[in-house]
Protein backbone atom coordinates (compact mmCIF):
# COMPACT_ATOMS: atom_id res chain seq x y z
CA UNK A 1 0.00 0.00 0.00
CA UNK A 2 1.14 3.33 -0.75
CA UNK A 3 1.97 5.93 1.26
CA UNK A 4 -1.03 8.46 -0.45
CA UNK A 5 -2.93 5.47 -0.20
CA UNK A 6 -2.33 5.33 3.51
CA UNK A 7 -3.44 8.51 3.71
CA UNK A 8 -6.68 8.94 1.67
CA UNK A 9 -7.25 6.30 4.05
CA UNK A 10 -6.82 8.52 7.01
CA UNK A 11 -8.96 11.27 5.99
CA UNK A 12 -11.88 8.89 5.30
CA UNK A 13 -11.51 7.51 8.70
CA UNK A 14 -11.18 11.15 10.20
CA UNK A 15 -14.53 11.98 7.67
CA UNK A 16 -16.37 9.55 9.81
CA UNK A 17 -15.20 10.95 13.40
CA UNK A 18 -16.41 14.19 12.16
CA UNK A 19 -20.00 12.77 12.54
CA UNK A 20 -19.67 11.03 15.99
CA UNK A 21 -22.15 11.75 18.25
CA UNK A 22 -19.12 12.61 21.28
CA UNK A 23 -18.28 16.74 20.83
CA UNK A 24 -14.73 15.57 21.64
CA UNK A 25 -14.12 13.11 19.46
CA UNK A 26 -15.58 15.26 16.70
CA UNK A 27 -13.59 18.39 17.72
CA UNK A 28 -10.41 16.49 17.72
CA UNK A 29 -11.05 14.70 14.38
CA UNK A 30 -11.32 18.38 12.91
CA UNK A 31 -7.87 19.48 14.70
CA UNK A 32 -6.70 16.67 13.36
CA UNK A 33 -7.70 17.33 9.45
CA UNK A 34 -6.79 20.92 10.10
CA UNK A 35 -2.89 19.50 11.43
CA UNK A 36 -2.74 17.54 8.23
CA UNK A 37 -4.05 20.41 5.91
CA UNK A 38 -1.44 22.52 6.99
CA UNK A 39 1.32 20.14 6.72
CA UNK A 40 1.46 20.38 2.55
CA UNK A 41 -0.32 21.31 -0.47
CA UNK A 42 -0.92 17.42 -1.23
CA UNK A 43 -3.02 17.02 2.09
CA UNK A 44 -4.65 19.41 2.00
CA UNK A 45 -5.95 18.51 -1.62
CA UNK A 46 -6.75 15.12 -0.49
CA UNK A 47 -9.22 16.71 2.22
CA UNK A 48 -11.03 18.78 -0.19
CA UNK A 49 -11.36 15.77 -2.79
CA UNK A 50 -12.35 13.87 0.14
CA UNK A 51 -15.84 16.20 0.13
CA UNK A 52 -14.58 17.17 3.96
CA UNK A 53 -15.24 20.47 3.35
CA UNK A 54 -19.26 20.91 2.58
CA UNK A 55 -19.41 18.43 5.62
CA UNK A 56 -17.65 20.66 8.22
CA UNK A 57 -19.08 23.87 6.94
CA UNK A 58 -22.60 22.35 7.28
CA UNK A 59 -22.34 21.14 10.94
CA UNK A 60 -20.28 24.56 12.28
CA UNK A 61 -23.23 27.14 13.27
CA UNK A 62 -24.66 24.49 15.50
CA UNK A 63 -21.03 23.56 17.08
CA UNK A 64 -19.69 24.50 20.54
CA UNK A 65 -16.52 27.26 20.26
CA UNK A 66 -13.98 24.17 20.62
CA UNK A 67 -15.24 22.51 16.90
CA UNK A 68 -15.50 25.91 15.98
CA UNK A 69 -12.07 26.83 16.39
CA UNK A 70 -10.71 23.81 15.09
CA UNK A 71 -13.29 23.78 12.12
CA UNK A 72 -11.66 27.38 11.52
CA UNK A 73 -8.44 25.76 11.86
CA UNK A 74 -9.12 23.63 9.08
CA UNK A 75 -10.16 26.41 6.83
CA UNK A 76 -7.06 28.24 7.23
CA UNK A 77 -5.32 25.39 6.95
CA UNK A 78 -6.18 24.39 3.54
CA UNK A 79 -7.09 28.01 1.96
CA UNK A 80 -3.08 28.72 2.82
CA UNK A 81 -1.69 26.76 0.04
CA UNK A 82 -3.15 28.29 -3.05
CA UNK A 83 -5.68 30.43 -4.69
CA UNK A 84 -7.18 27.09 -6.05
CA UNK A 85 -7.33 25.73 -2.63
CA UNK A 86 -8.72 29.02 -1.44
CA UNK A 87 -11.24 28.90 -3.78
CA UNK A 88 -12.46 25.59 -3.12
CA UNK A 89 -12.87 27.24 0.61
CA UNK A 90 -15.07 29.73 -0.99
CA UNK A 91 -17.29 27.57 -3.31
CA UNK A 92 -18.19 24.88 -0.13
CA UNK A 93 -20.17 27.99 1.58
CA UNK A 94 -17.53 28.31 4.52
CA UNK A 95 -17.45 32.59 4.58
CA UNK A 96 -20.89 32.54 5.38
CA UNK A 97 -20.42 30.20 8.00
CA UNK A 98 -17.23 32.30 9.36
CA UNK A 99 -19.12 35.27 9.21
CA UNK A 100 -21.14 33.66 11.68
CA UNK A 101 -17.63 33.10 13.65
CA UNK A 102 -17.15 36.38 13.54
CA UNK A 103 -20.54 37.32 15.78
CA UNK A 104 -19.30 34.02 18.23
CA UNK A 105 -19.14 35.79 21.96
CA UNK A 106 -16.34 33.90 22.27
CA UNK A 107 -12.38 35.98 20.99
CA UNK A 108 -11.03 32.24 20.11
CA UNK A 109 -14.10 31.75 17.53
CA UNK A 110 -13.78 35.19 16.28
CA UNK A 111 -9.72 34.96 15.77
CA UNK A 112 -9.74 31.83 14.08
CA UNK A 113 -12.38 33.04 11.55
CA UNK A 114 -10.31 35.85 10.82
CA UNK A 115 -7.27 34.04 10.30
CA UNK A 116 -8.89 32.07 7.84
CA UNK A 117 -10.40 35.15 5.71
CA UNK A 118 -6.90 36.21 6.17
CA UNK A 119 -5.58 33.33 4.28
CA UNK A 120 -8.31 33.63 1.74
CA UNK A 121 -8.13 36.98 0.91
CA UNK A 122 -4.64 37.22 0.69
CA UNK A 123 -4.45 35.47 -2.72
CA UNK A 124 -5.97 37.97 -4.95
CA UNK A 125 -8.62 40.76 -5.82
CA UNK A 126 -11.77 38.05 -6.59
CA UNK A 127 -10.97 36.31 -3.44
CA UNK A 128 -10.93 39.33 -1.27
CA UNK A 129 -14.03 40.61 -2.99
CA UNK A 130 -15.57 37.49 -1.69
CA UNK A 131 -14.49 38.13 1.68
CA UNK A 132 -16.03 41.83 1.39
CA UNK A 133 -19.28 40.66 -0.45
CA UNK A 134 -19.98 38.15 2.67
CA UNK A 135 -19.96 40.98 5.03
CA UNK A 136 -17.16 40.32 6.55
CA UNK A 137 -15.42 43.40 7.02
CA UNK A 138 -17.78 45.49 9.44
CA UNK A 139 -17.17 42.84 11.34
CA UNK A 140 -13.48 42.76 11.14
CA UNK A 141 -13.70 46.57 12.43
CA UNK A 142 -15.32 45.14 15.13
CA UNK A 143 -12.56 42.53 16.12
CA UNK A 144 -9.95 45.32 15.62
CA UNK A 145 -12.02 47.03 18.56
CA UNK A 146 -11.83 43.99 21.10
CA UNK A 147 -9.81 44.02 24.38
CA UNK A 148 -7.67 40.86 23.36
CA UNK A 149 -4.49 41.27 21.51
CA UNK A 150 -4.01 38.97 19.31
CA UNK A 151 -7.86 39.44 17.76
CA UNK A 152 -6.92 42.41 17.21
CA UNK A 153 -3.77 41.48 15.42
CA UNK A 154 -5.11 39.37 13.13
CA UNK A 155 -8.31 41.81 12.42
CA UNK A 156 -5.65 44.14 11.34
CA UNK A 157 -3.67 41.88 8.88
CA UNK A 158 -7.07 40.70 7.83
CA UNK A 159 -8.08 44.53 6.75
CA UNK A 160 -4.42 45.03 5.40
CA UNK A 161 -4.57 42.30 3.52
CA UNK A 162 -7.94 42.84 2.07
CA UNK A 163 -7.13 46.80 1.11
CA UNK A 164 -3.97 45.73 -0.68
CA UNK A 165 -5.52 44.54 -3.98
CA UNK A 166 -6.72 47.49 -5.39
CA UNK A 167 -8.26 51.13 -4.70
CA UNK A 168 -12.31 49.80 -4.47
CA UNK A 169 -11.53 47.28 -1.68
CA UNK A 170 -8.85 49.80 0.34
CA UNK A 171 -12.33 52.09 0.06
CA UNK A 172 -14.74 49.34 1.14
CA UNK A 173 -12.45 49.42 4.05
CA UNK A 174 -12.10 52.68 4.49
CA UNK A 175 -15.99 53.04 4.57
CA UNK A 176 -15.98 50.55 7.39
CA UNK A 177 -14.72 52.95 9.82
CA UNK A 178 -11.41 51.44 9.89
CA UNK A 179 -8.69 54.36 9.31
CA UNK A 180 -9.59 55.72 13.01
CA UNK A 181 -9.60 52.14 15.11
CA UNK A 182 -6.53 51.72 13.32
CA UNK A 183 -4.73 55.30 13.93
CA UNK A 184 -5.88 54.91 17.59
CA UNK A 185 -3.72 51.61 18.09
CA UNK A 186 -0.74 53.57 16.31
CA UNK A 187 0.94 54.19 20.15
CA UNK A 188 0.08 50.66 21.51
CA UNK A 189 3.01 48.71 23.40
CA UNK A 190 2.65 45.77 21.36
CA UNK A 191 4.97 45.46 18.41
CA UNK A 192 3.68 43.07 16.84
CA UNK A 193 0.12 44.51 16.46
CA UNK A 194 1.71 47.96 15.59
CA UNK A 195 3.35 46.21 12.80
CA UNK A 196 -0.23 45.10 11.62
CA UNK A 197 -1.84 48.35 11.79
CA UNK A 198 1.31 50.32 10.10
CA UNK A 199 0.49 47.66 7.17
CA UNK A 200 -3.03 48.17 7.16
CA UNK A 201 -2.75 52.09 7.08
CA UNK A 202 -0.11 51.31 4.28
CA UNK A 203 -1.83 49.32 2.41
CA UNK A 204 -4.95 52.34 2.80
CA UNK A 205 -2.80 55.04 1.62
CA UNK A 206 -0.98 53.43 -1.08
CA UNK A 207 -3.59 53.81 -3.70
CA UNK A 208 -4.58 57.45 -4.26
CA UNK A 209 -4.29 60.93 -2.85
CA UNK A 210 -7.92 60.84 -1.51
CA UNK A 211 -7.03 57.93 0.58
CA UNK A 212 -3.40 58.88 1.85
CA UNK A 213 -5.15 62.02 2.75
CA UNK A 214 -7.88 60.36 4.76
CA UNK A 215 -5.44 58.87 6.43
CA UNK A 216 -4.02 61.66 7.20
CA UNK A 217 -6.19 62.78 8.41
CA UNK A 218 -6.56 60.56 11.22
CA UNK A 219 -3.99 62.48 13.06
CA UNK A 220 -1.05 59.87 12.63
CA UNK A 221 1.40 62.17 12.45
CA UNK A 222 3.31 62.86 14.81
CA UNK A 223 2.82 60.03 16.48
CA UNK A 224 3.91 57.78 13.61
CA UNK A 225 7.36 58.86 13.60
CA UNK A 226 7.73 57.56 17.16
CA UNK A 227 7.17 54.41 15.30
CA UNK A 228 11.08 54.90 13.77
CA UNK A 229 12.02 54.80 16.84
CA UNK A 230 11.20 51.46 18.10
CA UNK A 231 12.87 48.52 18.93
CA UNK A 232 11.72 46.60 16.68
CA UNK A 233 13.05 46.56 13.36
CA UNK A 234 9.42 45.64 11.42
CA UNK A 235 7.99 48.23 13.59
CA UNK A 236 10.63 50.68 11.99
CA UNK A 237 9.82 49.50 8.58
CA UNK A 238 6.51 49.70 8.38
CA UNK A 239 6.20 52.80 9.75
CA UNK A 240 8.29 54.00 7.14
CA UNK A 241 6.43 52.41 4.49
CA UNK A 242 3.51 54.23 5.51
CA UNK A 243 5.32 57.62 5.53
CA UNK A 244 6.55 56.86 1.89
CA UNK A 245 3.31 55.79 0.71
CA UNK A 246 1.88 59.45 1.83
CA UNK A 247 4.59 61.13 0.35
CA UNK A 248 4.50 59.53 -2.81
CA UNK A 249 1.64 61.25 -4.35
CA UNK A 250 1.40 64.94 -4.04
CA UNK A 251 3.97 67.79 -3.10
CA UNK A 252 1.60 68.64 -0.56
CA UNK A 253 1.13 65.57 1.42
CA UNK A 254 4.99 65.75 0.90
CA UNK A 255 5.08 69.17 2.77
CA UNK A 256 2.97 68.02 4.92
CA UNK A 257 5.92 65.32 6.37
CA UNK A 258 8.25 67.92 6.46
CA UNK A 259 6.75 70.31 8.45
CA UNK A 260 5.74 67.90 11.05
CA UNK A 261 9.38 66.68 11.13
CA UNK A 262 9.01 63.78 9.25
CA UNK A 263 11.96 64.25 6.83
CA UNK A 264 14.35 64.53 9.48
CA UNK A 265 12.72 61.40 11.29
CA UNK A 266 13.40 59.16 8.32
CA UNK A 267 16.92 60.16 8.25
CA UNK A 268 17.49 58.67 11.99
CA UNK A 269 15.76 55.80 10.96
CA UNK A 270 17.68 55.10 7.95
CA UNK A 271 20.84 55.81 9.91
CA UNK A 272 19.76 53.32 13.49
CA UNK A 273 18.99 50.29 10.37
CA UNK A 274 21.07 47.86 7.98
CA UNK A 275 19.66 46.03 5.03
CA UNK A 276 16.40 46.36 3.43
CA UNK A 277 14.67 47.87 6.94
CA UNK A 278 16.18 51.27 5.15
CA UNK A 279 14.94 50.58 1.98
CA UNK A 280 11.54 52.12 2.27
CA UNK A 281 13.10 55.14 4.29
CA UNK A 282 15.23 55.77 1.33
CA UNK A 283 12.48 55.63 -1.60
CA UNK A 284 10.57 58.02 0.99
CA UNK A 285 13.19 60.61 0.85
CA UNK A 286 13.58 59.86 -3.02
CA UNK A 287 9.43 60.77 -3.57
CA UNK A 288 9.89 63.67 -1.27
CA UNK A 289 12.33 65.71 -3.46
CA UNK A 290 10.98 64.54 -6.93
CA UNK A 291 8.57 66.94 -6.01
CA UNK A 292 9.76 69.94 -6.41
CA UNK A 293 12.89 72.01 -5.71
CA UNK A 294 11.86 73.24 -2.17
CA UNK A 295 11.09 70.04 -0.84
CA UNK A 296 14.88 68.55 -2.35
CA UNK A 297 16.27 71.57 -0.69
CA UNK A 298 14.56 70.07 2.71
CA UNK A 299 15.96 66.82 2.58
CA UNK A 300 19.17 68.13 1.58
CA UNK A 301 19.54 70.85 4.73
CA UNK A 302 17.80 67.54 6.89
CA UNK A 303 21.00 65.48 5.71
CA UNK A 304 23.11 68.25 6.18
CA UNK A 305 22.14 69.19 9.23
CA UNK A 306 22.36 65.19 10.27
CA UNK A 307 26.12 65.46 9.17
CA UNK A 308 26.88 68.57 11.10
CA UNK A 309 25.77 67.27 14.06
CA UNK A 310 28.29 64.03 13.85
CA UNK A 311 30.64 66.27 13.26
CA UNK A 312 30.03 68.60 15.69
CA UNK A 313 30.56 65.96 18.16
CA UNK A 314 33.76 65.31 17.46
CA UNK A 315 35.22 68.57 16.81
CA UNK A 316 37.25 69.82 19.28
CA UNK A 317 39.21 72.69 17.96
CA UNK A 318 37.63 75.63 19.86
CA UNK A 319 38.07 78.18 17.34
CA UNK A 320 35.73 76.67 14.65
CA UNK A 321 33.44 75.79 16.89
CA UNK A 322 33.58 79.46 17.89
CA UNK A 323 32.72 81.08 14.96
CA UNK A 324 29.56 79.16 14.67
CA UNK A 325 28.57 80.29 18.69
CA UNK A 326 27.26 83.79 17.43
CA UNK A 327 25.02 82.67 14.23
CA UNK A 328 23.91 78.89 15.21
CA UNK A 329 20.08 78.23 15.13
CA UNK A 330 18.85 76.56 18.24
CA UNK A 331 19.16 72.80 16.94
CA UNK A 332 22.78 73.32 16.70
CA UNK A 333 23.28 75.23 18.94
CA UNK A 334 23.08 72.69 21.79
CA UNK A 335 26.14 70.60 19.94
CA UNK A 336 28.42 73.21 20.04
CA UNK A 337 27.39 74.21 23.96
CA UNK A 338 27.62 70.29 24.52
CA UNK A 339 31.58 70.04 23.15
CA UNK A 340 32.59 73.49 24.69
CA UNK A 341 31.34 71.54 27.95
CA UNK A 342 33.56 68.67 27.33
CA UNK A 343 36.85 70.71 26.59
CA UNK A 344 37.26 73.80 28.73
CA UNK A 345 37.19 71.98 32.10
CA UNK A 346 40.70 70.29 30.86
CA UNK A 347 42.27 73.52 29.37
CA UNK A 348 43.39 76.13 30.79
CA UNK A 349 44.43 78.09 27.16
CA UNK A 350 40.93 77.36 25.74
CA UNK A 351 39.20 79.14 28.50
CA UNK A 352 41.47 82.32 28.30
CA UNK A 353 40.23 82.45 24.90
CA UNK A 354 36.49 81.71 25.51
CA UNK A 355 36.40 85.02 27.93
CA UNK A 356 38.52 86.93 25.41
CA UNK A 357 36.93 86.23 22.00
CA UNK A 358 33.21 87.11 23.98
CA UNK A 359 32.05 83.08 24.19
CA UNK A 360 31.35 83.42 27.65
CA UNK A 361 29.34 86.54 27.35
CA UNK A 362 27.01 84.96 24.73
CA UNK A 363 26.54 81.77 26.56
CA UNK A 364 25.18 83.71 29.59
CA UNK A 365 23.03 85.11 26.91
CA UNK A 366 21.16 81.75 25.73
CA UNK A 367 17.82 81.02 26.91
CA UNK A 368 17.48 77.68 27.76
CA UNK A 369 14.76 75.38 29.31
CA UNK A 370 15.51 74.58 33.63
CA UNK A 371 16.51 70.79 33.55
CA UNK A 372 17.28 70.58 29.45
CA UNK A 373 20.71 69.49 28.25
CA UNK A 374 21.05 72.25 26.85
CA UNK A 375 21.15 74.06 30.74
CA UNK A 376 23.44 70.67 31.72
CA UNK A 377 25.96 71.80 29.04
CA UNK A 378 25.76 75.97 29.90
CA UNK A 379 25.93 75.00 33.84
CA UNK A 380 29.01 72.64 33.14
CA UNK A 381 30.50 75.88 31.37
CA UNK A 382 29.75 78.22 34.20
CA UNK A 383 31.31 76.03 36.71
CA UNK A 384 35.04 76.33 34.92
CA UNK A 385 34.89 80.23 35.83
CA UNK A 386 34.23 82.09 39.77
CA UNK A 387 30.82 82.14 40.52
CA UNK A 388 30.68 85.94 40.91
CA UNK A 389 31.91 86.53 37.76
CA UNK A 390 29.25 84.16 36.16
CA UNK A 391 26.70 86.40 37.99
CA UNK A 392 27.93 89.41 37.88
CA UNK A 393 27.72 90.87 33.79
CA UNK A 394 30.12 94.00 34.78
CA UNK A 395 33.20 91.10 34.50
CA UNK A 396 33.16 90.64 31.16
CA UNK A 397 33.95 94.43 30.43
CA UNK A 398 37.39 93.56 31.30
CA UNK A 399 38.52 90.11 30.42
CA UNK A 400 41.77 90.50 32.17
CA UNK A 401 39.99 90.31 35.87
CA UNK A 402 37.80 87.14 34.32
CA UNK A 403 41.23 85.78 33.88
CA UNK A 404 43.09 85.64 36.40
CA UNK A 405 40.22 84.99 38.98
CA UNK A 406 39.96 82.25 36.77
CA UNK A 407 43.21 81.53 36.92
CA UNK A 408 43.65 81.85 40.87
CA UNK A 409 40.08 79.54 41.19
CA UNK A 410 42.08 76.40 39.49
CA UNK A 411 45.33 77.15 41.32
CA UNK A 412 43.64 76.78 44.70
Amino acid sequence: MSQRQVLQGVVSLLRLLLLDVVPSVRQTAALSLGRLADYSMDLAEAIVKAGILPQLVCSLPEENRYYKKSAAFVLRAVAKHSPQLAQAIVQCGALEALVICLEDFDPGVKEGASWAFDYIARHNPELSQAVVDAGAVPLLVLCIQEPEIALKRIAASTLSDISKHSPELAQTVVDAGAIAHLAQMIPNPDAKLKRQVLSALSQIAKHSVDLSELVVEAEIFPVVLTCLKDSDEYVKKNGATLIREIAKHSPELSQLIVNSGGVAAVIDCIGSCRGTVRLPGIMMLGYVAAHSENLSMAVIVSKAKKALKNILQKCTYLPALEALLHDAPPSIMKHIIGQFSKVLPHDSKARRLFVTTGGLKKVQEIKAEPGSLLQEYINAINNCYPEEIVRDKAFYMASHTIISKTEKMYTD
